[in-house]
């Protein structure tokens, strides 16, 4: 029995559960709830509330593995490192279809809120669900968003709530979310947000550097405000749902400064970015028989960004980039056996690139990806295996003829339960990106001859639960071994260290492991639950075995990842009152790979608190008040050299549901 895998289920802080199957028949159509091969990360619901975050980064950054580069205060920009792959080896899913960026391979996180968001999911290797597109099993870790799907009870036709919260620099950001019953099998949503912040903040800047000898002495010590941090976005999003079908459309427009590195007495910048963000997206599940099903999906994206830089002393810019792209996409799924499914799916997807630069090569990508994939269901133990193909050509617009690359990748998944709550777990997986087109492109640096960037990723662990009368408890723990060679770096181009070309020449070996520990009790009218996480990784750079000097970067640990990381949240509610609080700690690190004192950056950790109480109005309307404090203590500290962050700020935040 096999069908199409819409129902996924979802835990509040923990991995999910190896079950069985579930079937589910809705309007004729047979749908299937797989648990994954390999444990996933999920934040879901109201947990996501409790967290007290803004965006989708701030709460990716409770993940174990995941280490957030941000470059400070509400505007600035946020991506995300998995494992140390890199940026540009994750993948951001939102409602099942991949937000791209062609251009330069990453995604800010910062512009996606949580406002809408009903699920945040971390898959490393892959999800390994039933149903996937082709693309889904392009990257070496993926981050799926989901959105809210409206949920009416019996007598209920529609659903409104409205927002409003404000703060500390400046911020107000007011929401709204309507859902309408239109019929039985058919109903939309609409969403809408606006966010202002002027940015200022004071920081204190204490600097030290770490002579040879040990000995640490002040570089650095002032106080000042942070400029040009403002943000002025609208976010407007839209769908119609089906029983086995939905719509979806999205728009995201924003104005924001660019603040600059605090270096050379230099407080101010002027540097400002313009982002208009607007896609269209689908899918269609149909089943064709109890054996079979299909999934169809389809997306088309526009992404303009402007770049402007008046200070003609450095370089006078303003660029200006637009990035269109289409996709379309098919899998078909079906069960030759009661333990066999197969699943073949493939896709195709267009991009190209514009910008008013003089010469600008105006880049076409044409990328075909088809994946043939089997899942084995035994008694005890569930394995899946793939193998994508991968056919992408490039092609500049003064050139007539296209060059085509050609790589078949694989992937091996594998879970045992031996006995009863222990699950043993493991994968193999090939991976490779394609150059970015700023990479291969872009004025000055880019280089046309560059070839993709390889990874392989080896990841064992154990996953132990508990159940108590009142609690249960869940531990996870991986240990995992990533290779990535032929990396992509810039090197300087000639004798002039103001030219560089992209090359390469990297190569990166880490070795890792991931624990998450989780806990969830009710005592009388208290619930209560916990997670903790922790994660080791020596990342180092193997790039040239002969830079091994006191001073070289031969097996240094890479640019800003620490060897210890974790966080902590706690979260206890009673008689409609919740108390939340949480803790994330990065241990020291490396601006650069050499690990000299020089490039020595110091730990660094937050402290989150939250008190939230709700009321139960007239007619079953809702109104919930809640206040936080971030950065309790007032910590000062980077996370991005140069790149102050805002000490302890505030929010409070109205939010009535009717």
């Amino acid at each position: 029995m096999v069908g199409i895998a819409m129902l996924m289920p979802t835990t509040m802080f923990a991995a999910t559960p190896a079950d069985t199957l579930v079937q589910r028949n809705i309007d004729e159509v047979v749908c299937v709830s797989i648990q994954p091969v390999v444990a996933t990360q999920v934040l879901s619901g109201v947990q996501l509330q409790r967290l007290n975050s803004c965006s989708v980064a701030d709460a990716v950054r409770f993940f174990s593995g995941v280490q957030i580069k941000d470059y400070g205060g509400v505007g600035g920009l946020k991506t995300v490192d998995v494992r140390s792959m890199g940026s540009n080896h994750v993948g951001v899913f939102i409602d099942g279809l991949q937000v791209g960026n062609a251009q330069n391979g990453t995604v800010d996180l910062g512009r996606f809120s949580l406002d809408n968001m009903e699920e945040v999911m971390l898959c490393n290797g892959q999800k390994t669900d039933i149903c996937l597109s082709a693309k889904e099993y392009s990257t070496s870790a993926s981050i799926y968003l989901r959105t809210r799907k409206p949920i009416f009870a019996n007598g209920e036709q529609w659903h409104t709530r409205v927002a409003l919260r404000g703060g500390s620099f400046g911020t107000i950001n007011p929401s709204v979310v309507f859902e309408q019953k239109i019929n039985n099998k058919i109903s939309l949503l609409a969403n809408a947000e606006y966010l202002y912040a002027n940015g200022k903040y004071q920081f204190e800047y204490h600097k030290k550097q770490q002579l040879p000898n040990g000995q640490t002495i002040a570089a650095w010590d002032t106080t000042g405000t942070r400029h040009n941090d403002d943000i002025e976005a609208v976010r407007i999003e839209g769908g119609v749902f089906g029983t086995t079908w939905h719509l979806k459309g999205y728009c995201y427009k924003s104005e924001r400064g660019l603040p600059c590195a605090i270096v050379r007495n230099v407080w101010d910048s002027k540097q400002r970015q313009w982002d208009c963000n607007v896609f269209v997206q689908g899918e269609y599940f149909i089943t064709l028989n109890d054996n079979s099903s299909v999934r169809l999906s389809g997306k088309y994206s526009n992404d303009y960004m402007r770049y402007y830089n008046p200070d003609s002393t450095s370089l006078y810019v303003d660029n200006k980039f637009t990035q269109q792209s289409v996709y379309a996409s098919s899998a078909y799924v079906v069960g030759l056996k009661q333990w066999l499914n197969v699943n073949v799916s493939a896709d195709y997807e267009r991009n190209w690139l514009n910008a008013n630069i003089n010469n600008f090569a105006s880049p076409v990508r044409n990328v075909m990806l088809v994946a043939l994939a089997t899942t084995m269901q035994f008694k005890q133990c569930r394995v899946q295996a793939n193998v994508l193909g991968n056919y992408i050509s490039d092609a500049a617009s003064s050139e007539d003829s296209k060059q085509w690359t050609l790589k078949h990748t694989p992937a091996f998944f594998v879970s045992v339960v031996p006995i009863g709550n222990i699950r043993l777990q493991g994968f193999f997986k090939k991976m490779f990106r394609m150059p970015t087109f700023n990479d291969l492109y872009y004025t000055e640096i880019g280089n046309t001859m560059l070839q993709p960037e390889y990874a392989t990723q080896v990841d064992l662990g154990v996953e132990l639960k508990r159940f108590f009368v009142h609690s249960n408890a869940t531990l996870t723990t991986n240990v995992y071994y990533n290779k990535i060679t032929d990396k992509i770096v810039a090197v300087p181009k000639g004798n002039s260290l103001y030219r560089w070309m992209m090359m390469n020449v990297g190569k990166v070996e880490v070795r890792g492991i991931d624990v998450r520990g989780t806990m969830q009790s009710t005592m009388g009218a208290v619930y209560s639950n916990m997670q903790l996480t922790y994660t080791y990784q020596k990342a180092q750079d193997i790039t040239d075995p002969s830079d091994n000097g006191p001073r070289g970067t031969y097996r240094g640990q890479i640019s800003y990842i620490p060897k210890h990381s974790g966080s902590l949240t706690c979260n206890a509610e009673a008689h409609s009152v919740s108390l939340s609080y949480s803790f994330v700690y990065v241990g020291e690190r490396y601006h650069v790979s050499a690990n000299i004192p020089e490039n020595y950056e110091p730990s660094w950790y937050t402290h989150d608190l939250m008190i939230a109480k709700s009321w139960t109005m007239l007619h079953g309307s809702e109104v919930r008040l809640s206040a936080a404090v971030n950065n309790l203590l007032n910590q000062q500290y980077d996370v991005i050299l140069n790149y102050p962050m805002p000490g302890r700020n505030y929010k409070i935040e109205l939010k009535l549901t009717i």
